[in-house]
């Protein structure tokens, strides 16, 4: 059996991902410092999957922290890296605390892979890395361009470093590049889960039909598309997290030549954000209370995916559209207020 940890794996995708490791026969190990998680999903793991995870509360920014935990652990065959502060409006007001926090614990975790020899390092990327481009869908070879925001650019800098690390080792290294996930597991019983008031829209959609915040503010009506509202790829959550089974296998069944991949993960079509509550609205029934407000900081106008890499090579493809990601998302909000 393979032994896997998990960084931030508390958190949205991370939780979602270790239940499909553990439905897969996959050896877990949870590690998550719990600054915008809790223990709360380690529950409902439990009830997907019947098998108990304890978390590892650890600082992996902090480099003798990290280095001692490391030592602790014993042998492990893969890492999958989510670990990172993620709030694009955030990072723009404090930048040093998003390069410090994203840079620091990827170099300490990519240092103990390679004195460790794990095998399989995937890294948690973002679209953010194209930044602000015109050319529709992108694709892997897409450059990067300036991403309007230090969150954006620590996922450039970080896939920089991974590059540079795996030039000549005889390690293998896929990062991962999501486009926007959203959506519950079709249990109900487990979602996103914000500590915060939410940021991204499906959970923000849901707390307002819900009632747990007074309207939906719309981010800008005014951008250059279909309608004015920014235009993203929703993938579900569940196609994302099977996405990084799919990953490790790709390295762990020798498919993988290269020291180093990237892969996009999306669903090859955008939704705009007007198009979104539409659906919502539509499945559940409810006319939500909407305000159109200003744009916010560091946002892209629109941004879509070209997945033939990932369908090609990893033999994977999203299931689900934006229905599904919105009627998950509307049951994972209704149980978990019970």
């Amino acid at each position: 059996m393979k032994r896997i940890l998990v960084t931030g794996a508390c958190g949205y995708i991370g939780s979602h991902t270790m239940v499909e490791l553990l439905e897969n026969g996959y050896e877990v190990i949870s590690a998550d410092s719990h600054i915008n998680s809790n223990e709360t999903p380690l529950q409902s793991i439990y009830e997907i999957t019947g098998k108990k995870i304890n978390n590892c509360v650890i600082d992996l920014s902090n480099k003798e922290e990290c280095s001692s935990f490391f030592e602790q652990i014993g042998h492990i065959d893969g890492l999958i890296h989510f670990a990172a502060l993620k709030s694009v409006g955030e990072s723009v007001t404090n930048p040093l605390l998003y390069y410090e926090n994203n840079l620091c614990s990827l170099m300490n975790i990519l240092n103990a892979v390679q004195t460790k020899s794990i095998e399989a390092f995937i890294f948690s990327s973002s679209c953010t890395v194209y930044g602000i481009t015109e050319k529709q869908p992108v694709d892997e070879t897409s450059p990067f361009l300036p991403t309007g925001s230090p969150y954006g650019r620590t996922k450039q800098i970080g896939e920089q470093i991974i590059q540079d690390v795996y030039l000549n080792s005889k390690l293998k290294a896929i990062s991962l590049r999501y486009f926007n996930p959203a959506g519950a597991h079709h249990s109900g019983k487990l979602g996103e889960l914000p500590i915060n008031p939410a940021l991204n829209l499906v959970p923000s959609i849901t707390e307002t039909a819900i009632g747990v915040r007074e309207r939906l503010d719309i981010h800008g009506v005014d951008y250059n598309t279909r309608d004015g509202s920014c235009i993203r790829d929703f993938i579900h959550i569940e196609d994302l997290a099977s996405a990084h089974r799919l990953a490790l296998e790709y390295i762990f069944l020798g498919k993988q030549n290269k020291s180093y991949e990237v892969f996009n993960l999306g669903t090859g079509q955008g939704v705009s954000v007007l198009e979104a509550v539409q659906s919502f609205e539509s499945i559940a029934g409810i006319e939500l209370n909407k305000k159109i407000g200003l744009k916010r900081e560091g946002d892209i106008p629109f941004i879509y995916s070209t997945i033939e890499k990932a369908q090609n090579e990893l033999g994977w493809t999203p299931k689900y559209g934006i229905d599904d990601i919105m009627s998950t998302a509307w049951a994972w909000e209704k149980s978990r207020r019970k």
